[in-house]
């Protein structure tokens, strides 16, 4: 009877420890974000040891959010990072889903931090190597630069109105965007990161529950890259 009681005990443990690792959300935010303005910061940028990334958006990550606006992070301290779940599709990560923090680095350590802080918390649903597949495939799919230029709004260091640049990426892709903004060394409000929700699969944009607070100015620089 103890023996029973003692296995029963292990089980409720191991499925607490279960569902507090593979905790339900709600939807992903796919978070792309425009190198130029990242780096048109005092805090500047390194390029990744593989050179200058291409002028055009990259990929931040694919975060698991909740409809009430928190998210969960680091859920499953067990799961690490495996470059080898990744070998064969490392370059078409080098090339939408570079590390432009200093010092320069091969992106590894970027990525271990997006799997282990958001990966980990849709395993659920997505295991290591099809977050990253799925993330790249979302990149495919929405293509930023290509959808704001047919808008004529072009990285070119001129001003586009907030309103402009929303309205011109639900055209192109069916859905409200949340636009976020930093600023330049002359304060300037600049087009720094795209946020357009996915489904629980990893697959589908759908309608954003909400959206972060831009902090955008009415008019938005575009930097050049």
């Amino acid at each position: 009877m103890k023996l029973n009681l003692f296995i029963l005990s292990k089980l409720l443990i191991l499925q607490c420890i279960s569902a507090v690792y593979l905790q339900d959300f709600d939807f992903f935010y796919f978070v792309q974000q425009w190198p130029g303005a990242y780096c048109d910061t005092k805090q500047s940028c390194c390029y990744p040891k593989t050179g200058k990334p291409a002028a055009d958006f990259s990929i931040h990550g694919l975060w698991p959010n909740y409809n009430d606006g928190s998210w969960p992070s680091n859920c499953n301290p067990d799961s690490v990072f495996d470059k080898s779940q990744i070998s064969d599709i490392i370059s078409n990560m080098e090339k939408d889903w570079p590390s432009l923090s200093c010092p320069s680095s091969n992106g590894m350590r970027f990525w271990s931090h997006e799997w282990e802080k958001h990966g980990t918390c849709a395993e659920s649903e997505l295991d290591q190597r099809e977050y990253f597949e799925a993330t790249l495939k979302l990149k495919q799919k929405v293509n930023l630069l290509r959808i704001l230029k047919k808008a004529g709004i072009e990285p070119d260091d001129e001003f586009y109105t907030l309103n402009s640049i929303t309205d011109a990426i639900k055209e192109g892709t069916g859905f409200t965007p949340g636009i976020e903004c930093n600023r330049d060394s002359a304060h300037n409000s600049q087009l720094y990161q795209v946020y357009l929700c996915v489904d629980t699969s990893g697959s589908n944009l759908i309608e954003c529950p909400l959206l972060p607070k831009s902090k955008c100015g009415e008019k938005v620089q575009f930097p050049k890259f």
